[in-house]
Order: C-alpha cells, then structure tokens, then sequence
C-alpha cells in the first residue's frame, strides 16, 4: 500500500502542488486595508522627467499600512491611496471601480491617485503614489506554474507637456532589480514633444493615445487649466478601460519578487492622473473563464487573461465552431453536439501557460406553456400558476400590474408558483433557461383578473311618489355600487319577502311603472366573481290621482334649413302645459287645459338642430308628463352662381355654379342664351336682343333641401374692350374699389396703378380684384394717379389701356 500511494505521488504531485498554491496573503485587498503591501507618496521635482524615479523632492513612506486609506502628500483632505471595497462607477470613464472582466470578477481593487493637483513652487512640482508588495515566490519545481492576474485601469489629464513630463500610470514588476517588462505595462499620454518655453504647449498625440486604448472624456477637468491666465476648465481628461496581465513566476521559486503600481500627475503639478488596480485571487496557473455547460448551437464565449506580447492558441471539441477571436486571448464558439474539452495554451516572455476544462452540451432553451388565465375576488383568495412543456428551469416568474408594459421580478424558481391574496389585477409570465450558456425565453403570459369587492350602493330617491297609470319619468338610480346589476327586486309586504322584478332589469338605473300600491325597490350588485352585495331600499308611495297622458307627433323631424316643422299634443289627461325651448317655435307658449281631450300645435323654425320640451301637469299628481321633441335640421344649401359679369355680342360666357353639397342637381331660369338649364356649368351666348339677363340658380340637395344664388350678365353691343372709371371713393358703401370693368375680356394680363411718383401701389391680373386705395394697410392719400391695363379678348385680340384715377376721401 505504501509502494502504491508513492507512485500516486509521483503522478499526481504536480498538479496536486498547482492547486494547492496559495496567493500571498491580502495581495487581492481582501482584508480592505494595505497589510502586506508598502505605500510611498510624495512630490517630484518640477520639470522633471517622470521616467526618472530619482526626481523626488519629498515623500512618505508607510510600510505594511494597516488602514484602507492615505491622503496625498501633506494634503489631508484628499485620499492619494485607497482600497476599494465596493464597486461604483468612474466619473470619466463610465467603468466599474471594481472590474467584471472576462467573465471574472473581482471583488476588491486599489485606488492610486486623484483629481488634486500641486502647482509649481520653487523646485516642487506633481504628486507621486505608489504601492509594494514583496512577493516570496514558494519553493518548488519551476515546471509548476505559480500565476498571478491583476487588472488596471487609468484616468490621464493632458498637461500638454512633452510627453516625459505627462500624467502616466504603470505597475513595475521586477527580480534583483531587474524588470520584468512583458508584466510592467507604462502609460503616459503620448505628445508631439514640441512643447514651448514653459514646458506647455505639446501637441497631443491623439492617434497613438487611441491605439493605446485611450478615450476622451466628455467630462471637462475639475481643475481650472493652470497653463492659462484666464483659467477654463478643459475637456482634455483621457481614460483607459480595465485590462489583465498575467504572469508566471515559477522560474523564481524561492526568490522574492517585487510588483510596484504607481500613478504620477504630471511632473510640472498642474495635471491629475489616477488608476485602479486589482488582484485575481488565484496563483494555481492559467485559469478559462466559461461554462463548462454549453448550449447546441447558441455562440458562447471563453477567456483568458491576457498577455503582453502573448500567442493564444486554442483547442475544441470537433463539432464545434469558432467564430471569432481565433489567435487572441478571448474565442466565440458555437457548440456542436459533442462533449469534450476545451484547452488554452498562452506563451508570451513571462509565461507558458495551458488550461484546460472538460465541456457538457445541452438542447437549447425550449419555453414552457403557462396555463389559462383566472379570476378572483380581492382580499383572501388562491391561484396557482403551473407550466407545461417546454425545455429548461425556472429562472424566475414575472408580474406585471399595467398588463405587461412593466415587469418585476419574484423570488421563485418552481415550475408552479401560487399567488395569494391578490389586491389588483396581475399579470404572470416565466423565464425558462436550459443551463447557463442557453438564451433565457420567456413564457406566453397569463393574466389573474382581481375584482374590486362588490358594493350594493345607495338607491336614490329613498322615498318616491308615484301616480295612478304613471309609467314614465320615475327614476331610481342605484350610486356608490361597485359590481354590476343582476337584478332589481320589489316588495310589497314591507321587506318580508323579495322578488326578481320580470323582465329581468340589469340595470344601475330602472324606470318604475305598472304600480298598484305602495311597494320597497332594491337592487342586487355582483361584481366579477366576488359574492353579490344587496343596495339600500327605496319606498315607493302610490298617490290618488292620475298622471298625464298625451300622444305627441312627432317625436323626432327633420326639415330643411329655413323651413319649418309642426308640433302637435293631444292631450288626454291634463290640467295645464308649458314649453320649453331656444330657437323660435310659434303658437301658444302654455297655460290652462280647458277640456280633453286638448290638441296642441305650434310651428318650429330652427336654424340648426333643436329640442324643445313639452310638460304637462294634472292636478293632485306632482309628476310632470315630460315629453321632448327633436327637431334636425339639414345644413344650410350654400350655392356661388359668380359674380356678375359683362359680355359682348357673340362672346361665349362660362357658366360655373357651385354649392357646398357635391351631390346637388342644378336648375336654371330663365333659359335664355344657356346651353343648357340642368347642369352647374352652362355656356352662355347672346345676339344683342336684349342689354342684360338676371339668372337664378337652384341647387337641389339628395334630400330634396334647396339653396339659390343670382348672377347679372350685362350684354354690349361694343367690340371687346376695357372700361375703367375716372374717380373711386375708397371707405364709402358706393364706388369704393377702383378696377376695370371688361366686356369681351377672357384673361387679364395686368392691371397698374402708380402714385405720382412713379411708384407702383397696386397690381394684380385678376379679373375678380381691385384696388382699395391702400399700401401694405395705409391709406393712400387724395390724388390723381396713373392706371395701364392689358387684356386678351375672348377672340385672343391684345387690348391695352391707360388713363389717370383721381382717389377722392
């Protein structure tokens, strides 16, 4: 047995040693505080070159601090070195202050730097802070990986110095002195170096800066900008996102090693510079980040930390797929069917790493159907949600109280979850995943209707008096129920017993009718599935006397606008009536009921749709007979025949008449010189028998409604010509616009009108306008002025005029 158990260890001791390493102690922050590690913070000498760590003209050093913080060098109020234990976001950068990356995340890192800033005082220049950590590498075989990962983000201010003198971060690994440089990343935000007397004035080299992984800020410095008079805040801060270095110092077992991160302003003091740094909490080699269960056919990614200068290369499972980052330290694969394993082989100057981890596959997500909605009374109440089918768990349930425009999540990851006790209406959904790696999918989803619990509500009146043959105009309405009517009950034996009123009423409101003596009315109310509630109780009192009876004709016309409708009553039972109205009605407006049975008849005529009220009242029954008539009146038949107009003898005259009814018929009269007398648009040609012809044309509506309109054809005996007055009384009822009159004329070309001056105040070449004596709204005064006019006669002869005007207030 012994024999055995050493050949175990010679097999199994490697790997057993690689799993079994330990990372030095708090080297991850995990105690929130700087145990273990060094701190230095100081000044460096103005002007300097922050590649010169010899520059420094004043510092402090803290070794194993056992605090979280230390302020920037004789400034107390402001942290140069902090350990961060809980993730915010960077003001700058918008990244997280304690990294997810590759799917790892950490759970501590370490601030150096801030936003101070020192200005230039005899030979002091920026601010310097670093943090130390002596690594004591175990002893063992340098086959056996010892690994470490840290992680480093940066926020830079450009100083526009040159470039040695600008705001840089770096973490320096080194053995005996010596750098480890593919572990030592540096960054300084890179210029032209041209800078001018004073050291500012460099050229950002911007296009490097990006290639490096810089982004520009849309914040602008905290800091005014030290390098100009005026000041300004400057929106010329740069951030670098988080980025891993991994590194393998097996080939120093049982040697110290030291890392160093450090951030540095700019050496002048005038420009900030800060970074984050952050420990993985694994030292056993190379790990992959991924899930060891993968979904056929869903892209999945893996990772690595990455290496400076590193080869990547990558080994899968036959059947899968990479679709991208072949080469590189991170791979999007698509899996196969097969299972297998997945190996990540890295080799760069510090390291020769290799992972490896053995991959399941798994059917896609496959949603699960979830069961028929229901319904429930609020308060106590159950109903339990069950899902059929599908693929894949539970990895939530989901509710929703504005029918799925906004979901919020439930602790419960059953296939059937229980809603109890429900006080609104909810709707239910599920997200269903089959493992990790497969897409989440969502169930159809259900919605748990909650009714509010039902109310009977108050019928009012509470008490009501009814007549004799009364089967109109009393009213009960049920107020304050919640739930709806499923049925009005009466009594007649004071409340004893109860019965459903036939035919059934569902109803808020019921009209009462056929009564025959004293009876109690009350409705019951349900609503949804909640138990049914019963309203308060109405007292109805049969009176001694008769209520009104009258048959009205008719109850509802029609008439045409500016027509009339009769209204008639015949009066059977009554004592005395009034109307009620607005618009006009003729006839008797009410009074006394000598005898019945009484006609009554009035004529309305209203210009738009109207009601007019007839009530009638008989004597010893307080009820009012209320009938209403309604009385539509067809718009208003609007017809345009033109303007009137003047033609010579043989000129042929357009006719067009429209009306604001596209479906009128139109008629004219007289008959004489038209084409025709039945359509909107005759042509109209004279001979000279007479001087002038009055046209009227009717335009007759679908519904047999009218309207009319006049046109005035004035006949001359004359060629074409144009006729303009000699004087126009601008303001007055008579002669008060000035514009030619044309006979024969079919198109006017112009028609001027200049002012003494020689300016033009008007100008149109509308037949249809004139001039009312004004300029852009101001009358124009008394005067004589010039006209011209131009037009074309209906036989395309040119006719030109032009005389003076005299304008006359």
């Amino acid at each position: 047995m012994k024999f055995l158990l050493g050949i175990l260890c010679v097999f199994w001791g490697v790997p057993v040693l690689a799993q079994m390493q330990a990372c030095p102690v708090n080297i991850n922050f995990n105690q929130g505080t700087l145990s273990n590690w060094t701190a230095e913070t100081g000044i460096v000498l103005s002007g300097s070159s922050n590649l010169d760590t010899n520059s420094r003209v004043g510092e402090s050093i803290y070794p194993n601090w056992q605090a979280s913080s230390i302020s920037e060098y004789q400034l107390p109020s402001m942290n140069g070195v902090k350990v961060i234990t809980s993730s915010s976001t960077d003001y700058y950068g918008g990244f997280p202050t304690v990294p997810t990356i590759n799917g790892y995340q950490y759970f501590y890192s370490v601030l150096l730097g801030s936003t101070a800033i020192s200005k230039s005082n005899g030979n002091q220049g920026g601010y310097f802070r670093n943090i130390t950590y002596s690594i004591n590498v175990p002893p063992g075989p340098t086959s056996v990986p010892y690994t470490m990962t840290y992680a480093y983000a940066m926020v830079l201010e450009n100083g526009t110095h040159n470039s040695d003198q600008q705001p840089q971060a770096k973490a320096t690994l080194s053995v005996n002195g010596t750098i480890i440089t593919c572990a030592s990343p540096s960054y300084l935000l890179p210029t032209l170096n041209n800078a001018q007397g004073g050291g500012t004035g460099a050229t950002l080299d911007s296009a490097a800066a990006i290639a490096q992984g810089f982004t520009p800020s849309r914040y602008p410095s905290v800091n005014a900008n030290p390098n100009s008079p005026t000041g300004g805040h400057l929106y010329d801060v740069w951030w670098k996102g988080w980025t891993e270095v991994t590194f393998d110092l097996s080939a120093y077992r049982g040697q110290q090693v030291k890392l160093t991160f450090e951030a540095d302003n700019c050496t002048p003091g005038g420009h900030f510079a800060y970074a984050y740094f952050a420990f993985r909490n694994t030292c056993a080699g190379l790990q992959i980040s991924g899930d060891s269960i993968a979904c056929i056919s869903t892209p999945i990614t893996y990772s690595v930390p990455s290496l400076a200068g590193a080869t990547y290369d990558w080994t899968i499972p036959g059947d899968w797929t990479i679709n991208s980052g072949s080469g590189t330290n991170i791979i999007q694969v698509t899996p196969g069917n097969d299972a297998g394993q997945i190996i990540a082989h890295e080799v760069n100057g510090c390291a020769d790493l290799r992972d490896t981890i053995d991959v399941k596959t798994v059917l896609p997500t496959l949603p699960a159907t979830l069961g028929s909605p229901n319904e429930v009374c609020t308060g106590t109440n159950s109903t339990t949600l069950n899902l059929s089918g599908g693929r894949g768990g539970v990895v939530s349930w989901l509710s929703s109280y504005n029918n799925g425009v906004s979901w919020g999540p439930l602790a419960d990851t059953n296939r059937s979850y229980t809603a109890s006790d429900l006080t609104r209406t909810t709707t239910y959904a599920a997200l269903i995943q089959n493992g990790q790696s497969c897409a989440v999918d969502t169930t159809n989803s259900i919605t748990v209707t909650v009714d509010p619990k039902s109310v009977g509500g108050t019928v009012t009146p509470p008490y009501y008096e009814v007549c004799m043959g009364q089967n109109k105009g009393a009213i009960l309405t049920d107020t304050g129920a919640t739930g709806h009517a499923t049925a009005w009950q009466s009594s007649s034996d004071g409340g004893t017993t109860w019965a459903d009123l036939v035919p059934m009423d569902t109803s808020l409101v019921y009209g009462i009718q056929n009564v025959t003596g004293d009876i109690e009315y009350r409705v019951i109310v349900q609503s949804g599935v909640c138990p049914a509630d019963i309203s308060s109780i109405a007292q109805v009192k049969l009176l001694n006397a008769y209520f009104p009876v009258a048959n009205i004709a008719p109850a509802d016309t029609t008439i045409c606008y500016g027509g009339s409708a009769t209204l008639t009553a015949s009066v059977s039972t009554g004592t005395s009536y009034q109307w009620t109205h607005i618009s006009p009605l003729s006839g008797s407006a009410g009074g006394a009921i000598p005898y019945t049975t009484y006609d009554i008849s009035n004529t309305a005529t209203p210009l738009d749709t109207s009601l007019y009220i007839l009530t009638i009242l008989n004597a010893g029954c307080p009820n009012a007979l209320v009938d209403t008539f309604v009385v539509n009146v067809y718009p208003r038949i609007v017809v345009n025949a033109g303007n009137d107009t003047a033609v010579v003898v043989g000129q042929p005259l357009q006719f067009n008449a429209k009306s604001n009814d596209p479906g009128d018929t139109f008629a004219w009269t007289p008959a004489y010189g038209l084409s025709a007398t039945n359509i909107p648009n005759p042509i109209g040609q004279y001979t000279g028998e007479t001087t002038e012809v009055d046209y009227t044309v009717t335009a007759t509506a679908a519904n047999g409604c009218t309207g009319t309109d006049g046109i005035v054809v004035k006949i001359f005996r004359t060629p074409p010509d144009i006729f303009v007055p000699t004087g126009f009384t601008p303001g007055l009822n008579i002669d008060n616009i000035f514009r030619p009159i044309l006979v024969g004329i079919s198109s006017l070309d112009f028609f001027r009108v200049y002012n003494r001056y020689g300016q033009l105040v008007y100008s149109t070449s509308s037949t249809e306008e004139g001039w009312d004596g004004t300029v852009n709204g101001k009358p124009q005064p008394t005067a004589a002025y010039v006209w011209m006019v131009q037009g074309r006669s209906y036989m395309g002869q040119t006719i030109f005029k032009k005389g003076t005007v005299v304008l006359m207030r």
